[in-house]
């Protein structure tokens, strides 16, 4: 049986997995550009964050003192527990996983600038989607300050291949960001939907494993395209320099109305955190 409880156990549980060790896919991307590497100073810088993710799984302690800001995707599928019971035990076990992991209490009013916690006024976030199966899986992915800050929307103008003005626009930012999302990165870039939806569809594109191709041929095109053209621009590991700037960069889309284009872009630092897990009716658990 799926309990608030049951979820707040959890939630602590793939809040300490996403603070403390990044995933394989991250790692094996952090080693191949360390290996391929040329540039002396993006060696070292690459060493640096390696050796880092290994302390911090070593000593079971949050690999960046910027532990993020609570951001939660729910897929949704057959199970009896209410949405609100799922927020209320997701948002306890932010509260324990602050305490106990730790994390670092990040979330202020965004006026007074007073503190929270990490809860606060809708936060955690939460981001539901149906799904066909039995239960429910819940993704983490704190979301640290750095990559945030300098994350971008615009709207372009629409045409019939708009490939051209979107490489220009990512470019521009990823210019204008440096070294401040502390690359090497993964990009997100959402095109289509609505204006807030595109920033919605530039974050889920972060939860796909680094490595993975699009479905859709053309979009794949793109991805391998711009992702040549990020790290064509020598920005390198930590604004410092170097073959990589971003691990990967992936696309998601989603139609939008005829006289709009849409187009968002959202960093996500090296320590490219996030962990799922899927909690069955009968309540066992399935870490992802």
């Amino acid at each position: 049986m799926i309990t608030a409880g049951l979820i707040r156990e959890v939630t602590l549980a793939i809040l300490r997995q996403a603070e403390t060790s990044l995933p394989e896919d991250v790692k094996e991307a952090l080693i191949r550009a360390y290996n391929s590497e040329t540039d002396e100073i993006a060696r070292v810088e690459l060493k640096a964050i390696l050796d880092n993710i290994k302390l911090a799984e070593e000593l079971h302690r949050p690999m960046c003192q910027d532990t993020g800001i609570p951001l939660f995707f729910i897929k949704l599928g057959r199970c009896s527990i209410p949405p609100e019971a799922i927020e209320a035990g997701i948002r306890k076990g932010v509260e324990d996983a602050t305490e106990l992991v730790p994390l670092r209490p990040n979330v202020v009013d965004p006026l007074t600038r007073e503190g929270t916690g990490n809860t606060g006024k809708r936060i955690p976030h939460f981001c539901y989607e149906a799904a066909d199966i039995d239960g429910l899986e819940i993704t983490v992915l704190p979301k640290g300050g750095g990559s945030e800050n300098v994350g971008a929307y615009t709207m372009l103008t629409p045409s019939q291949e708009p490939q051209n003005e979107i490489r220009d626009f990512v470019l521009d930012v990823v210019l204008a960001a440096a070294g401040k999302p502390c690359p090497p990165t993964i990009i997100g870039v959402g095109i289509g939907g609505s204006a807030d939806m595109a920033m919605w569809l530039a974050k889920v594109a972060l939860l796909r494993p680094v490595g993975t191709v699009h479905p859709d041929a053309k979009i794949a095109r793109m991805e391998r395209e711009l992702l040549d053209a990020v790290n064509s621009l020598g920005i390198g590991p930590m604004g410092l320099g170097g073959k990589t700037t971003a691990l990967d960069l992936h696309i998601e889309t989603a139609g939008t109305h005829i006289t709009s284009l849409p187009v968002a872009i959202s960093f996500q630092c090296w320590a490219a955190r996030k962990a799922a897990v899927r909690v069955h009716n009968d309540g066992t658990v399935e870490y992802l």
